[in-house]
């Protein structure tokens, strides 16, 4: 294999093998466990000493508990950091606010595998004459997340190539990851006792399993490609199936910058992209009716000389029957007919509640449809970027979410609609950018997409 380029110097602060064997994983959560543990017994003993009765849980929602937690789950990678992560990006249901912080650092880029470990998954996958395969192979990754990291590569007929590389054991590993991180939820009372998690983690494992096969997410971005490819404004990177396996997807490298850093572009520029989000969004579940759930600012770029959006990362796309949607489409009709009772029926429809809920529950909750839905409800523009409306929805969350008699988990695809909403509203509010929500949200021309 030849190399034209010269190989950038790797940061070995930056790099650690990934633990893939089952007992090495497990251990892992071990040793956090007993050091959260005897954390807890120190400051207990100390604040007793002191003649004060401390509560359990403010033994054990501390900083440095959570810091050991976030660290742990960067070092183990795979499902274990992608659960971190969700609960991070929801933290105004999860965490307190000063915690909230600490664990978003599982958001950020993770290390990456050593180069004899990457070695190892590369024959494994490609076979033993790997370097015959690509023209060139860049040993240094230009990006490492949860479940992989990125390579660039030159294909043999001379294209420039993103190879996304699973780390290994990750599939392997997602059940058990899943159910020790719950019961460190558990211990730390991050969720109360009387919660059942069962449904959640088990959706939970079905999601991780789908992202960890590459063959499955490759198939997405066809059918992306497929339903969006006629769109100028967007960027779609093809797949090339001679280099993809379950565990590798190869795809045309697309340029691009972070789209957060849009956020210094002009304002009619800031003004598009975010249109141009919101209208996908719109076509994806009213259209499409099939949705990339990831809100990570990293599945989005921006072509600054194309002026197009990028998409990466399919693997968290999630497709969503019709009554569901329907039951969405009768929440925003509700909201903007100011119809608090066309709102309520239409949340009982979808699934918010049952006869169980307790009415001043309903109430909050269709507090928090009413906040969500003012962009859409708005005429003409909605500024977002003077608005303090994610500070509201994020208050009205942590009111609902502290009260732990309401702990009535709607169906599991609408948690993920959130996840993909409140991804949007951070960065539209990122990019102080003004849309006209209530034109983009037209049911009439997003149901004309085909599916």
């Amino acid at each position: 294999m030849s190399s034209s380029k010269k190989p950038r110097a790797i940061n070995n602060s930056n790099e650690s093998a990934v633990p893939s064997g089952r007992f090495a994983r497990l251990s892992r959560f071990g040793a956090l466990a007993t050091t959260v543990a005897g954390s807890v017994v120190k400051n207990g003993t100390k604040q007793l000493a002191q003649g004060k009765r401390p509560k359990l849980s403010s033994l054990l929602l501390t900083p440095k508990n959570a810091l050991r937690v976030a660290d742990q789950l960067a070092q183990l990678r795979g499902a274990a950091m992608k659960l971190g992560q969700l609960v991070s990006m929801d933290a105004g249901d999860m965490l307190p606010p000063q915690l909230a912080e600490i664990m978003a650092k599982l958001r950020q880029d993770a290390k990456h595998m050593p180069r004899k470990q990457l070695l190892a998954v590369l024959e494994k996958e490609w076979g033993e004459n790997w370097r015959e395969r690509v023209r060139e192979f860049n040993l240094t990754p230009i990006a490492a997340a949860s479940i992989g990291q990125v390579h660039e590569a030159i294909s043999l007929d001379g294209q420039k190539l993103a190879i996304k590389i699973q780390y290994p054991g990750v599939r392997d590993s997602i059940d058990s990851d899943i159910d020790n991180v719950a019961t460190i939820l558990r211990f730390t009372g991050l969720v109360p006792r009387t919660f059942d998690l069962a449904a959640l983690l088990a959706e939970a494992k079905k999601q991780l399993h789908e992202e960890a096969d590459y063959l499955r997410e490759a198939e997405y971005i066809a059918k992306y490609t497929d339903a969006l490819g006629e769109d100028e404004r967007f960027e779609i990177p093809t797949v090339n199936g001679d280099l993809t396996t379950r565990g590798i997807l190869a795809m045309r490298y697309v340029e691009g910058v972070p789209i957060e850093q849009m956020a210094h572009a002009t304002q009619p520029v800031r003004d598009k992209i975010a249109t141009t989000l919101f209208e996908l969004l719109f076509k994806e579940l009213l259209g499409m009716r099939l949705m990339q759930t990831d809100p990570n600012f990293a599945n989005y770029r921006y072509n600054p000389k194309t002026g197009k959006v990028v998409l990466l990362d399919f693997g968290a796309t999630r497709s969503f029957d019709k009554e569901l949607v329907d039951g969405y489409v009768d929440v925003m009709n509700a909201a903007k007919a100011g119809s608090r009772e066309m709102m309520l029926r239409a949340a009982t429809r979808i699934g918010y509640f049952d006869h169980t809920t307790a009415q001043h529950h309903r109430e909050m909750v269709l507090d928090l449809m009413d906040l969500a839905c003012e962009p859409f409800c708005t005429e003409g523009c909605f500024d977002f970027g003077s608005t303090d409306l994610a500070a509201r929805i994020r208050d009205k969350g942590f009111e609902l979410g502290e009260d732990r008699k309401f702990w009535h988990a709607p169906p599991i695809d609408c948690l993920f609609i959130h996840r993909k909403l409140g991804g949007l509203f951070l960065l539209v509010t990122r990019l102080k950018a003004r849309v006209d929500v209530s034109k983009s949200s037209d049911i009439t021309s997003c149901a004309k997409l085909k599916r």
